[in-house]
């Protein structure tokens, strides 16, 4: 095979040490192999250097973007990033406009991503909390473990990640840890539990953003692999779409603030909110609000973002020579 040049063959950085580019994650040698012959070599290719080698195509990978994928249908490919997510928050606002579409949204999808957004707050705040499917046990005071745990395991992942190259998680890690210091050290107990009252809802809608962008993310993974996207957007969709369209409703009237008592639960959290922390109506509704704007907005850069590079990946497909079986 003809020697490489200095620079990636997907990406054009310099190359660097090491069998993968560390910003597109390609392997230098089977990217020059893709560019030159349009397939990756198989182990029979050193044995049978002259016999062209028929590909399984639900075995090979092609290089698009910043990542290894294994798609074997980019034009496919390219038309589920463009409709899916629209599709999946469509069918979250016709469920949620139907009584009984509304109930199963929020008992079974949007409420386990809610008691997570408790936990997730409580953790970051030094709360050893429990989350469990439709409530949160959150102890009375911060414990000296917690902390610990969290930052070891945020540091861990962070570590993992930067050992694959994966600088997004690394910069994720970063922001966790800074969010844990804020929130475990410097803002006082009453302050922390209104986070963690507010990160009910809070912590639906983003969490259920961050379900529907791994549509675009992870094809070398088992969320791509196994089709788990599919249920991840569906349920990211289906919990963002319920939380926000509450707190959108009670934008236009106060009257529609969940608030009440919860069976077995006591006061509902924006009763909580509002009685226990002093948040005036408009301050509750306008931070919810406000939050929901931010993740629509950081959902659609991703969805602009997720079909650029399908589009790329179709287009770079197309340009390729055809495998023998297609010839």
């Amino acid at each position: 095979m003809p020697s490489m040049s200095d620079q990636c063959p997907w990406c054009s950085a310099p190359i660097a040490p090491g069998p993968k580019c560390p910003k597109c994650g390609a392997i230098y040698a089977k990217a020059e192999a893709i560019r030159l012959h349009g397939r990756a070599p198989s182990p029979d290719d050193e044995l049978k250097p002259d016999m062209s080698v028929e590909m399984d195509s639900a075995e090979s990978s092609m290089t698009y973007g910043f990542e290894e994928l294994a798609i074997t249908d980019p034009a496919l490919e390219w038309k589920y990033c463009l409709f899916a997510l629209p599709t999946a928050l469509i069918l979250g606002v016709i469920f949620h406009a139907f009584e009984l579409g509304h109930f199963l949204q929020r008992t079974f999808l949007s409420m386990p991503l809610h008691e997570l957004g408790h936990a997730f707050t409580s953790w970051l705040c030094g709360y050893g909390s429990i989350p469990m499917l439709w409530v949160t046990r959150i102890p009375d005071h911060r414990d000296m473990l917690t902390p610990i745990i969290v930052a070891s395991l945020i540091l861990y992942l962070s570590f993992r990640a930067f050992r694959a190259g994966n600088h997004t998680l690394v910069a994720a890690g970063c922001v966790l840890l800074v969010l844990q210091t804020i929130g475990t050290l410097l803002i006082k107990k009453d302050t922390a539990e209104a986070l963690i009252t507010f990160g009910g809802d809070g912590g639906a809608m983003v969490f259920g953003m961050l379900l529907m962008t791994t549509f675009f993310y992870g094809k070398r993974t088992q969320i791509y692999k196994g089709s788990l996207r599919w249920g991840f957007i569906v349920i990211g969709a289906a919990s963002f779409v319920d939380t926000f369209a509450t707190w959108w409703t009670a934008l236009h009237d106060y009257n529609d603030i969940p608030v009440g008592e919860i069976e077995g639960v006591g006061l509902s959290d924006p009763a909580r909110m509002l009685q226990w922390y002093g948040w005036s109506q408009a301050a509750l509704v306008h931070r919810y609000v406000g939050l929901g704007v931010i993740c629509l907005m950081i959902l659609t850069g991703v969805w602009i973002w997720g079909m650029f590079q399908a589009r790329l990946a179709m287009q770079d497909a197309g340009k390729r020579p055809a495998s023998p079986r297609h010839k």
